[in-house]
């Protein structure tokens, strides 16, 4: 059902496929987003509804009761202490409103948290970090940073369900155009799924106040045709390049602890502390959307990555200029 709504809805509403920076739960390009925005619109509708009722009924007794010029002040108005059918209908009404909207709610949360995994759903795994996002795809032996490649599904065929754990604090993945929060608890495994009907990139964010760079710690869902996906797998299962251009530039970045926290397939960096940098050019920011990724601010990120972004735990390496240049050289290397 919310399948069928949904492609309707896509048909006559979905703009082009341009980056959406401006997330919005009240247009949903996937299922479990179109069911939670179906579920908060009935919720609107029937607190709109008491709003009216009960503001006017207190309008229309402000009017009704109001004092005229030819009342008496001294005449205390007749008193009123008691109605069993009012007490009855307060009491009553609200009851009913709150188990309907208690079922409403139920019910979208369990057909979206009891779907079954279509035979040719993705599988990615979505690891939390202070702050950052590793994603790693299981089947593909892929591992990145910050962005999710995923394959846009217009028939609903090929969902990606999603394992969440953090390795320090509570963090909370949320791309409100696809589905709605779910929170990464150390030590425990949550799950969700996201089915992006329209190619594009879908912006989100960490909803659990994880520290002093929570609001700096953006995601990325990019829903590719299947053909372009399947070209980003290819690409992003090969190890690093070995550019012989940039041998020296290698060099100095494997002299460097940067070896010691990041990893780089094929080569000496086997650091699993930070983001896996093997594709770094291929990805759109830096810092977990912070920072376009472009040669300017990856040298400034380089430089002196607390002043993008404070309290990171990339420390400032403290290079001179002919370090600086090697390493970005090396890093622009890694497409």
């Amino acid at each position: 059902m919310f399948a069928h709504a949904l492609n309707a809805y896509l048909q006559v509403q979905v703009p082009g496929v341009a980056e959406r920076r401006i997330t919005d739960i009240f247009k949903p390009m996937g299922t479990p987003g179109y069911a939670e925005r179906e579920a908060a619109l009935f919720t609107i509708g029937v607190t709109a509804v008491i709003f009216v009722v009960v503001a006017g009924l207190i309008v229309y007794t402000v009017w009704r009761f109001r004092r005229r010029p030819s009342d008496d002040s001294a005449q205390e108005p007749p008193q009123v202490y008691g109605s069993n059918q009012i007490e009855a209908a307060w009491t009553i009404i609200p009851i009913l409103i709150v188990f309907v909207l208690i079922g409403v709610s139920a019910r979208v949360i369990a057909g979206v948290e009891n779907a079954s995994p279509p035979p040719k759903a993705l599988k990615v795994r979505l690891i939390g970090h202070q702050w950052w996002w590793e994603v790693q795809y299981p089947d593909y032996g892929i591992v990145t940073a910050n962005e999710i490649h995923v394959p846009a599904t217009p028939d609903g065929q090929r969902a990606t369900y999603l394992e969440l754990t953090s390795v320090d604090v509570i963090h909370s993945f949320w791309i409100p155009e696809l589905a709605g929060k779910t929170d990464l608890i150390p030590n425990r495994v949550n799950y969700a799924w996201i089915d992006p009907r329209v190619p594009g990139v879908y912006v989100g964010n960490c909803a659990e106040y994880c520290g002093t760079q929570h609001a700096q710690m953006l995601l990325r869902v990019i829903a590719d045709t299947p053909e372009n996906f399947k070209t980003w797998t290819e690409q992003q299962q090969r190890p690093a390049e070995n550019d012989p251009q940039v041998s020296d530039a290698r060099n100095v970045f494997g002299s460097l602890a940067c070896v010691n926290c990041h990893d780089i397939r094929g080569t000496p960096s086997v650091g699993k502390f930070g983001p896996d940098l093997t594709h770094l050019m291929s990805r759109r920011t830096l810092a977990a959307g912070v920072l376009v990724n472009d040669t300017k601010n990856l040298r400034a990120w380089v430089d002196d990555p607390q002043k993008a972004k404070p309290g990171c735990l990339m420390p400032s390496m403290k290079l001179n200029d002919q370090q600086l240049e090697q390493v970005v050289s090396y890093l622009q290397s890694l497409k």
